[in-house]
Order: C-alpha cells, then sequence, then structure tokens
C-alpha cells in the first residue's frame, strides 16, 4: 500500500463518535467527492478502508443507506439517488438544491473537534499525500471553488497555512513544507503517519549533513596533500641550492620532518617534535620554507 493508503488506513481507524463531528466528516467527504448535486451523490474510491466506512458513516450522521453499494475490488461506487435521501442531506447541512455553488456552512465546523472531522473526511474523500521519503506533498482537490476558498480560510484560523491553486478545473489546497504536513495530519487524527514525515526529513537531514562532512572532509583533505606536496618541493628546491643548511634549526627541523613524513597532517606533524609544538607554530615554519623555496627559485631563473 502507498503511504497514502497507509494515512487513509489510519484516518479510517479514527472512532465515529459524536454525532456533530460524525456529520462534520461526512460534510467534508461531501465537498470533496465526485458528486454532489442537487440529484445526485456519487462517491469513487479505491480505498478498502474508506469503502468501509462510508456506509457506517452516512448511516450515523443521516439515518440513511446508499441506494447502490459497489461489488468486487477495485473502483468502488456508492450513490444516492433518492428524492427523500438527498433532501434530509440537504437539510442537515442547509444546502439550498437550487443554488448555482455549494459553500461551506461554517455553522457545522464550528467546534474544534468538528473542523477536524470536517477535514479527514475532505481528505479522505479528495486528499493524497506523496511518500515522504520522496518529496513532501499533500493536497485536497474539489471542483466547488468556492468551498475550496472557503477551506482555505478555516485551515489558516487553524494555523495550518496552506497555499492554493489551480488544476484541470479543479481548486488545490496544498503544503509543500514537511512541518505543515506533519501539522495537518495531526490534526486530521493520522499522528502515525505525522511521526513518519517527521522520521523521514531528520534521516533526509542526517545524511545531507552526512555528505556535507564528508564533501568538507575530502576538500580539506585535498587541500592537506597540496600543501604538503608544495611544502615538499620548497624544501627539495632549498635542499638542492645548498640553502638549506643555511637556515635556523627550527626552519631545518619542519623540513626534516615534513620530508619523512609527507603524508602527515599538521597536527600528526606537530606530535613529533621533541617536544611538540603547537600546530600554529608548524604551520609558521612550513609557510616559511614555502616562501624561502620560492624566493630561492626565482632568484636562479
Amino acid at each position: 500500500m502507498s503511504f497514502a493508503g497507509d494515512v487513509k488506513q489510519e484516518l479510517c481507524r479514527a472512532p465515529l463518535g459524536r454525532k456533530c463531528c460524525v456529520q462534520a466528516e461526512a460534510y467534508g467527504v461531501l465537498l470533496y467527492c465526485n458528486t454532489f448535486t442537487a440529484r445526485e451523490i456519487r462517491i469513487i474510491t479505491e480505498h478498502e478502508a474508506f469503502a468501509q466506512r462510508l456506509p457506517i458513516l452516512f448511516k450515523k450522521a443521516f439515518h440513511v443507506s446508499f441506494d447502490s453499494l459497489p461489488e468486487g475490488e477495485g473502483k468502488q461506487v456508492f450513490s444516492i439517488t433518492h428524492p427523500e435521501k438527498l433532501a434530509e442531506i440537504h437539510h442537515t447541512f442547509g444546502v439550498d438544491p437550487g443554488a448555482l455553488a455549494l459553500h461551506v456552512n461554517f455553522a457545522v465546523v464550528e467546534e474544534s473537534c468538528c473542523r477536524a472531522s470536517f477535514l479527514r473526511g475532505a481528505f479522505l474523500a479528495g486528499g493524497s499525500v506523496t511518500d515522504p521519503r520522496k518529496g513532501y506533498h499533500l493536497e485536497l482537490a474539489t471542483a466547488h471553488h468556492s468551498v475550496s476558498r472557503e477551506v482555505l480560510a478555516l485551515m489558516r484560523e487553524q494555523e495550518l497555512e496552506p497555499k492554493s491553486a489551480q488544476r484541470k478545473g479543479n481548486t488545490v489546497i496544498y503544503f509543500k513544507q514537511s512541518d505543515r504536513i506533519e501539522d495537518f495530519l495531526t490534526c486530521v487524527g493520522a499522528p502515525l503517519a505525522a511521526m513518519e514525515v517527521m522520521n523521514a526529513k531528520l534521516e533526509k537531514d542526517l545524511r545531507g549533513s552526512v555528505n556535507r562532512r564528508v564533501n568538507c572532509d575530502a576538500a580539506n583533505l585535498d587541500k592537506a596533500v597540496e600543501a604538503a606536496l608544495a611544502q615538499v618541493e620548497a624544501i627539495h628546491c632549498l635542499e638542492e641550492r645548498g640553502e638549506l643548511v643555511t637556515l635556523p634549526d627550527k626552519l631545518r627541523e619542519a623540513a626534516a620532518l615534513r620530508l619523512a613524513h609527507p603524508e602527515d597532517t599538521l597536527s600528526q606533524l606537530a606530535e613529533r617534535f621533541d617536544p611538540p609544538i603547537t600546530k600554529s607554530a608548524l604551520n609558521h615554519r612550513l609557510r616559511k620554507l614555502v616562501e624561502l623555496g620560492k624566493e630561492s627559485s626565482s632568484s636562479n631563473t
């Protein structure tokens, strides 16, 4: 099962408690399902747990059953066309069957628990979310533009901060930040999925940190190798011109140890002195040797 399927599976385990919350969840389903008009309700899903939840949800919310139930697997279609059943549902939410556009009845989602239930129903019917190991994207899509605009305002009141876009005749509310997706999933009743998003982000951050560290270490190693080669070259230049023996004891000691241990880091080489010297002191001596080597080379060209 996909991550989105796992999320819906978790959401469908949420108990159907207070009637106001049950009706709010059903309201979210209706506003984000395939068809919700004066003549028909049609809900299509391929998710087995959601398909099992729908008849129970509608029975508890409206005391109505679907006129037709799906058979078999794959796409499952639930529909209501009976006028009395439709009238009962429209009356519950104050829907005007003759209105040109649907709107959110905010009285249905006045309580915070009902808002969470409403958004859960909306996600079950019209939502999707990307596997967080591949990317961060959660969205709710509906053909009812007014509904989407009003749900956007509702979610912003919940401090969820989604964004909105138009796509193929639908209005889409979406999140592309992992922490916002975590907040939404926690709000609608999927804390385990929210934790999985968080864990995926931590894993990505850790891998990125390790890669940056490895790249940084590799770059520093390259610089250290280049510096050591320049030091050895300068020392050989001074030695060939007989100038090494004229240098102060500290420089000659540094030169001898560098030639003997060309692969050592500054820290390792500094420890070989008797007594050991600081890394800074050694770096100063080696830079002096490089400068003298360049001066010697240029004076003899």
